[in-house]
């Protein structure tokens, strides 16, 4: 396994603290020669989805986005997949009688597209056994919150109303019970006195952007140990 696939020379200091990342930002994470075969879903404006997509174009990661799920017809993460002419499917959860109906067709759109690994990038839905008997310990989350803190939906509003001193953002495999599944990487982003939601938010996804694809690389390296 002679091929690299993420490089990432960021380093961990911002204008407003020291942010931590664990494990360490790698340059030598390793994987096979074929790129993996990534399904991406998204709810929003899909900036995290576009930070994977660049560190592939970049030459970072070693994968292909084969398609991308979105359930909101407004999401403008659909605009960002066609700047890199990444086949979009829209599944709009609003038409399905239940959660499972909808991940029965989600399950079918990855494997028609030939999906191995399944990165949810602002996925607003919670996940049922469809999804995962389909994909197993194979679906990856990025949550903004250094987990099991702050579950759920509003984690940056509860992180702030708990007067925490030190957040951040976890991508983590996903389980059935909701931001429960094994975590892969974390990184902590202080609090700052006159934080808001807003600025909170935006030192976080800055965050985000970096760990999501680093773990995409270390989880479909080395799913044989996770």
């Amino acid at each position: 396994m002679s091929e690299s696939v993420i490089q990432n020379n960021q380093n961990n200091q911002t204008n407003s603290g020291t942010v931590l990342i664990s494990p360490h930002l790698s340059s030598s994470v390793q994987s096979k020669s074929a790129p993996i075969q990534l399904g991406v879903m998204a709810s929003g404006s899909g900036s995290n989805f576009a930070a994977v997509a660049a560190s592939i174009a970049d030459g970072k990661l070693n994968a292909e986005i084969k398609v991308l799920i979105y359930n909101n017809p407004e999401a403008k993460v659909k605009d960002k997949a066609e700047q890199y002419e990444i086949p979009t499917v829209l599944i709009d959860h609003r038409k399905y009688s239940s959660r499972e109906n909808l991940d029965h067709e989600i399950v079918a759109v990855l494997k028609a597209y030939g999906v191995d690994w399944v990165v949810m990038a602002g996925w607003m839905r919670i996940t049922t056994q469809v999804l995962l008997d389909g994909y197993g310990d194979r679906v990856i989350n990025i949550h903004p919150s250094l987990l099991p803190s702050f579950k759920g939906i509003r984690a940056i509003e509860q992180a702030l109303e708990a007067k925490v001193k030190i957040t951040g953002c976890t991508a983590h495999l996903v389980s059935l019970e909701v931001d429960s599944g094994k975590i892969i990487m974390q990184a902590a982003v202080p609090v700052l006195e006159d934080d808001t939601l807003d600025t909170l938010h935006a030192r976080i996804q800055v965050q985000e952007h970096i760990i999501l694809p680093q773990a995409i690389a270390i989880a479909t390296d080395q799913s044989h140990k996770l």
